[in-house]
């Protein structure tokens, strides 16, 4: 089962960010072709496609003799849909709190 903490912890570091935004731009990338676009090694990409892919944010594949990752974006979709209810909840607040400094200023 996937957990909103799981997901909010493998987004949390930015390199992992940075590796959903490259397999949001294609059909799926081999480890190798992941790790060739980060200054750090291979074992630590590996490490963090181990945390995406337990967040259920990555599908691995098998493809002749390499590992290919692709997005699963369905866990930010959730996690979005749960984020809107705040982002409702602000803008409600945030627009009442316009009104009412508005309104203070002209009665001034």
């Amino acid at each position: 089962m996937v957990t909103q903490a799981s997901v909010f912890h493998a987004i949390a570091d930015p390199t992992r960010r940075s590796i959903l935004d490259r397999l949001r731009e294609g059909d799926g990338l081999a480890v190798n072709e992941i790790a060739g676009r980060f200054e750090v090694s291979r074992p630590a990409i590996s490490k963090h496609l181990r945390v995406l892919h337990q967040a259920h944010l990555v599908r691995e594949a098998r493809e002749g003799r390499h590992r290919v990752y692709r997005l699963n974006p369905e866990p930010l979709r959730e996690l979005d849909r749960w984020i809107e209810q705040y982002r409702r909840f602000w803008t409600l607040n945030l627009q009442s709190l316009k009104r009412h400094v508005e309104a203070k200023g002209k009665k001034v």
